[in-house]
């Protein structure tokens, strides 16, 4: 009896000691690994598959959560793993339905998608090179000087972008077969068989990809619906208000997917898309230049007010930040750096903000 308390005393000490070491180096290993993945990501050209793989992941989860909660009339509720398989296969088949469709209604818009963007980027260069003949008479005289340099420059800018297009027709394909090979793994990701007892290294990747996943809900998911809302409008603009002047712009089919697809790209895909669409106003005349601005700066104006309400609001990212950022990673990484930089941004900040650095 009188040596139980001691040998019970001396057990505590070592203990701690020992439970503290272990959860430090998974924690590391967590980071590390996760850090490698993101990496590889940016290295391979993997991003389209990676957004595809949250955008099916959180479509499959909410879907799930619709079929549960709906009552079809007198029916007993759709069971979970019923509304699983079904949201899993509506996730996987939806795409390959709207394929479907756009190859019968648009299909030499799909196929001959980098063509076309290839075409639109030599016009806009020989819109550049054409620029004072596009002009009042008068107007060429108040150009600075190095004005016609700084017109080649562009221009030959453009040009090269457009020779580049001529090659991008297999990575265009592949990146659509990544995007839809994320979308199925994401999928079967949402209604995976859960382990009851998983290890302390699953537990802790478990928790850096359900960070990286709240990331991808508030940056791209709001991203999403400001891009939407800026097609919208700009379809609107291009499609009604200008013929209602009696100007229309080529390649407007165009314009509208560039408007969408450089919307998803905060605050610098509002600004190519604006020069884009201006320059192509510019060919037409410059009245139609003019009303192209004026009416994109507006939708400018009103996207800064969404993204500081919807993005910054959400992520405690400055304008300053994400710029900054973004900038950075598309020198290291090129586009894809450019894409991916305010997710991963907003990521890093959700780790630091958890370890209570920031």
């Amino acid at each position: 009896m009188a040596q139980t308390p001691p040998a019970s005393g001396s057990e505590p000490t070592p203990a701690p000691a020992l439970s503290q070491e272990a959860p430090r180096n998974v924690v590391l290993a967590s980071y590390l690994l996760m850090a490698a993945a993101l990496l590889l990501v940016l290295w391979r050209g993997l991003l389209p598959g990676l957004l595809c793989v949250c955008l099916g992941f959180l479509l499959t989860r909410a879907w799930v959560g619709w079929l549960t909660r709906l009552r079809p009339g007198a029916l007993p509720p759709i069971p979970p793993r019923t509304a699983e398989v079904a949201a899993a296969a509506l996730v996987m088949l939806l795409p390959l339905g709207l394929l479907g469709l756009g190859l019968t209604h648009s299909r030499t818009y799909l196929i001959e998608a980098p063509q076309q963007y290839r075409e639109l980027l030599e016009y806009m260069a020989q819109t550049v090179r054409e620029l004072r003949l596009k002009l009042p008479a008068d107007f060429p005289l108040q150009l600075p000087e190095g004005a016609a340099e700084v017109q080649r420059v562009i221009a030959n800018y453009l040009g090269a972008k457009a020779g580049a297009l001529a090659t991008t027709g297999r990575a265009w394909l592949a990146g659509l077969l990544f995007a839809y090979v994320g979308l199925i793994i994401g999928a079967l990701a949402a209604v995976r068989q859960r382990s009851t007892q998983p290890g302390p290294l699953a537990r802790e990747l478990a928790q850096r990809i359900q960070r990286f996943g709240e990331a991808f809900r508030q940056i791209v998911a709001a991203q999403f619906w400001i891009a939407a809302f800026n097609s919208l409008l700009t379809t609107l603009f291009l499609l009604f208000i200008l013929p209602y002047w009696g100007i229309r712009l080529p390649y407007t089919p165009l314009l509208i997917s560039f408007t969408f697809v450089a919307g998803l790209v905060p605050i610098v895909g509002n600004l190519v898309c604006n020069a884009v669409i201006t320059i192509v106003g510019l060919s037409v005349s410059p009245l139609a230049a003019a009303a192209c601005l004026g009416f994109l700066i507006l939708i400018h104006k009103a996207e800064y007010v969404i993204n500081a309400k919807v993005v910054g609001s959400r992520t405690q990212m400055g304008v300053w930040e994400l710029l900054s950022v973004m900038f950075v990673a598309e020198a290291v990484f090129g586009p894809a750096g450019l894409v991916a930089a305010p997710l991963c941004y907003a990521y890093l900040k959700k780790e630091l903000a958890a370890l209570r650095l920031i």
